[in-house]
């Protein structure tokens, strides 16, 4: 049901993009566990007067701070009060799940808990990990791109696999796609609700 859910979701993103593709499926050649990492690799644009955290590249980069205006952590109500979301899915669980406005839009798809945003998500290429890995990459080539840095990982249920990346109390997760081999999903956010959900599955 949650690969259902999010399949419908990302169709919307699809629909304004070239290809569309969800979070779900699994890969072969698992092993358990993560690697957990610093936040050096991220870049951001520090330039005087520039806007806070934007990404260097534009829409091209997603990092585990968010992407542009949209940053772990902001609020549901501010981004909202901007002009910056969409539309709003509310799901049994509490969280919103939303699409945005603006140079994100149809690039990325943003879930808030408790108002604030706890994830990013995006099945287009670009934008691309600072790593360089991205949606359409098979799971082959993000492993290498990571090395010890990330693992492969699966569910509770053991009918999916992802590939994980830690930093601190964040993620990257790349999931798969639902008819074809390799990433079809590449969200960033707060390791209690990406990388969990992704374990656990939804509540409802």
């Amino acid at each position: 049901m949650r690969h259902l859910r999010t399949i419908l979701l990302t169709g919307a993103l699809a629909l304004a993009v070239v290809a569309p593709a969800a979070p779900a499926g699994a890969h072969p050649g698992v092993r358990s566990g993560s690697i957990v990492d610093d936040l050096s690799g991220v870049a951001t644009d520090r330039r005087p007067g520039g806007p806070p955290g934007r990404s260097t590249a534009g829409t091209d980069l997603l990092d585990v701070r968010g992407a542009g205006p949209f940053r772990i952590g902001a609020s549901l109500d501010r981004l909202t009060a901007a002009g910056l979301i969409d539309w709003t899915v509310v799901e049994c669980d509490g969280v919103v799940q939303a699409g945005v406005t603006g140079e994100w839009a149809g690039v990325i798809l943003v879930a808030f808990r408790n108002g604030r945003l706890v994830e990013v998500g995006t099945a287009t290429a670009p934008p691309r990990s600072p790593a360089g890995a991205s949606v359409g990459m098979s799971f082959a080539e993000v492993a290498r791109i990571y090395g010890r840095r990330g693992a492969f990982i699966r569910n509770d249920a053991g009918d999916a696999t992802a590939y994980l990346v830690r930093f601190g109390s964040r993620v990257e997760l790349f999931t798969g796609h639902p008819i074809r081999p390799g990433v079809g999903y590449f969200q960033v956010g707060r390791a209690d609700h990406v990388e969990r959900n992704f374990r656990q599955g939804r509540s409802c």
